[in-house]
């Protein structure tokens, strides 16, 4: 039996039963449903057997961890014309609701992002707060939004004055850091940024969610150095709440050490020296004698700033260096290295440095510019202020209030991330973020890539923004990326055209990923059938195809990328058959034809396209309306592919 698709996402609540199942098997009643006295009675002392204990808990917690359990009714479909490099490009931006666009990202980026950056509303009072409904958030959505029934406020402030002040900012939070962590790898790490309103409560529930023995650290960041009068004291800094999802598996980078002075230079860059010698006298020629050996130094052979050239071997003319002896106790001193490690890095990493008239010591080039992110961020490139202008500078005008300066979100990457991994930022606002990482790319190579989700707030239209023809945030993010972009991309250029060639410390401009593929939540493709009609056969002939009317193949397509799993970013190719369109989607990982008159000679060619790519399985999708009623022939079409090693399970129609 071909299993039939249906509209929803992926099934959270299915999802932790099988994961029970898979634990206690025991557990699972005749009706597939949990035994909880059972799971008890399994777990034993670790449940607690009494109503009084700690917990932290608010009005409408247990409706909104239901609610995420809840499967999202709706899809991303793709907006070619909004995007940038569409068909290349490893950089996703979403448009949507981020409750219901990370539930719809749940089975194509679970345990895939190494790190999430937010910035979301401080609760000053005046912030947006998104009134989240969990019966149907898509409609909700579009509802509030003005993309569907206008009537009433789409927009809502949560103010002082409202008696679930505190409460309405729980619930938006909780549940999408409750999402959000299934999208952390194991070793991944979040970082949020919030001022006093809401620290507190932050850090409980992320305290509750990630689990408090996962807590990293609150970085302070002086964000206004003037100082905000707020009566009683000029506040200046706030506050960046750092969580990793596991942390016996995260480790934090070091991060470039501005300060850091160096006192010689050579054609690697700036150094330090240090003796090669191991001054702790525990460490001697009687029990480490392995690294008790001689250098033999080339008096004649200045390499530069009294360094000389190196030897493992005696040679004439040059002279002997020993480790020396401690001056307390006139222990033997051995050197820190062995010959092997000695040997390659002979006049590179180590050299001999003069001392005076045939006295040497061999030293190593200490090149570390790199130190642990400090607690504190006072650098000037992290205020408000510079975060400011930096728009500004990429917009020639002040277009959007205070957005976040680069060099933080740069700083928290470069500890909390690795160069080819992703980023997610869910409250994305002016897209800093994705600056943010183009820039690293640019300075080091590296390949990481961003997710950015931004609800499609409409600006006022008294704005600056709104006159210069922006109309929504989602506007003015997708637009300072692909200005970002450019402006990176060209500097990149300057500097390989002074440097006369490509120097290999400077990066191929054109190797720089800029683009940025949109995405915008909307209802599923897929019709939602009135299950209680009277008559759903009648209900079923109304329609010719399952689609929802002005959807195109490409929308479809990304729906059942996510209802499989596969990253949005895969590649997408298409071939024919019989003047029949076919996608095939990560060379060969998922095959979709949605095309009229589907024929056995699809199967095949489906067949042994998979084959060219050596791949043993994979999954394919028929429109079944491509059948147009002909069972024999989609009958053929599956058995075809049964027979060439396809799973039933992994044949599916639509």
């Amino acid at each position: 039996m071909v299993i039939k698709m249906d509209g929803n996402s992926v099934d959270i609540t299915k999802q932790n039963i099988e994961r029970l199942k898979e634990l206690f098997p025991e557990v699972l009643t005749d009706g597939k449903k949990i035994d909880f006295d059972m799971l008890r009675t399994v777990l034993g002392e670790v449940v607690e057997d009494h109503n009084e204990r700690y917990q932290f808990t608010w009005h409408g917690k247990k409706q909104a961890i239901l609610g995420t359990q809840k499967p999202s009714k709706g899809t991303l479909r793709p907006v070619t014309e909004k995007s940038k490099n569409f068909n290349t490009t490893q950089n996703l931006y979403i448009e949507g609701d981020n409750f219901e666009v990370l539930k719809l990202l749940q089975k194509s980026y679970n345990g895939k992002i190494k790190m999430i950056y937010l910035d979301p509303p401080y609760n000053t009072g005046k912030d947006f707060v998104y009134k989240d409904d969990f019966k149907d958030g898509v409609h909700n959505y579009l509802e509030q939004t003005g993309q569907i029934d206008s009537e009433g406020n789409y927009l809502s402030t949560n103010t002082e004055s409202n008696g679930r002040f505190h409460t309405d900012w729980l619930n938006m939070m909780y549940v999408r850091l409750k999402l959000s962590r299934n999208l952390l790898t194991e070793d991944g790490v979040i970082f949020i940024s919030i001022d006093d309103n809401e620290l507190v409560n932050l850090r409980k529930i992320c305290d509750e969610i990630f689990d408090e023995k996962n807590f990293i650290g609150i970085f302070s960041v002086n964000s206004t150095p003037n100082g905000r009068d707020y009566g009683h004291i000029a506040k200046t800094h706030e506050y960046i709440v750092f969580y990793g999802k596991n942390l016996l598996s995260t480790e934090t980078n070091l991060i470039l050490d501005k300060e850091r002075k160096f006192t010689y230079f050579d054609q690697s860059g700036g150094f330090n020296i240090h003796p090669l010698y191991n001054s702790n006298e525990a460490f001697n020629n009687s029990n480490r004698p392995n690294l008790y050996y001689p250098f033999y130094v080339n008096p004649n052979n200045n390499l530069q700033d009294n360094f000389y050239e190196i030897s493992l071997e005696k040679k004439d003319g040059y002279v002997e260096v020993y480790p020396p002896l401690s001056q307390k106790n006139k222990v033997q001193f051995v050197w820190r290295w062995g010959k092997t490690k000695s040997l390659e890095n002979l006049n590179k990493e180590i050299v001999a440095y003069k001392i005076n008239e045939n006295e040497y010591r061999i030293v190593q080039k200490m090149r570390h510019n790199q130190k642990l992110i400090r607690s504190i961020l006072s650098d000037t490139t992290y205020t408000s202020r510079r975060g400011t202008a930096e728009v500004e500078n990429i917009f020639n005008k002040k277009i959007f209030d205070f957005p976040k300066p680069i060099n933080l979100i740069k700083t928290l990457a470069m500890a909390g991330m690795k160069n080819d991994s992703i980023i997610l930022d869910f409250f994305s606002g002016s897209a800093t973020t994705a600056h943010a990482t183009m820039e690293l790319n640019a300075e080091d190579g590296g390949n990481r890539k961003f997710i950015m989700v931004q609800l499609p707030e409409p600006l006022d239209e008294k704005s600056e923004a709104y006159k210069d023809g922006y109309r929504t945030i989602c506007d003015i993010g997708e637009e300072r990326i692909r200005r970002a972009g450019e402006k990176i991309k060209q500097e990149l250029m300057e500097k390989q055209k002074d440097a006369g060639m490509l120097d290999e410390n400077t990066v191929d401009p054109e190797s720089l990923d800029i683009g940025f593929k949109v995405l915008k939540l909307d209802k599923s493709n897929i019709r939602e059938w009135n299950v209680d009609f009277e008559n759903l056969e009648n209900e079923l002939d109304l329609y010719d195809t399952p689609f929802i009317e002005g959807r195109t193949e490409l929308d479809i397509v990304y729906e059942i990328m996510l209802k499989y799993g596969l990253e949005l970013t895969y590649p997408i190719n298409t071939f024919e058959v019989d003047g029949k369109n076919v996608y095939d989607i990560a060379f060969g990982n998922l095959f979709i034809c949605l095309d009229k008159n589907i024929t056995t000679s699809i199967a095949k060619a489906i067949i042994e396209k998979r084959d060219e790519y050596g791949t043993e399985t994979s999954s394919v999708v028929f429109s079944d309306a491509g059948f147009a009623g002909n069972d024999s022939e989609k009958l053929n079409c599956i058995e075809l592919l049964k027979d060439a090693g396809y799973p039933e399970d992994n044949l599916l129609t639509i």
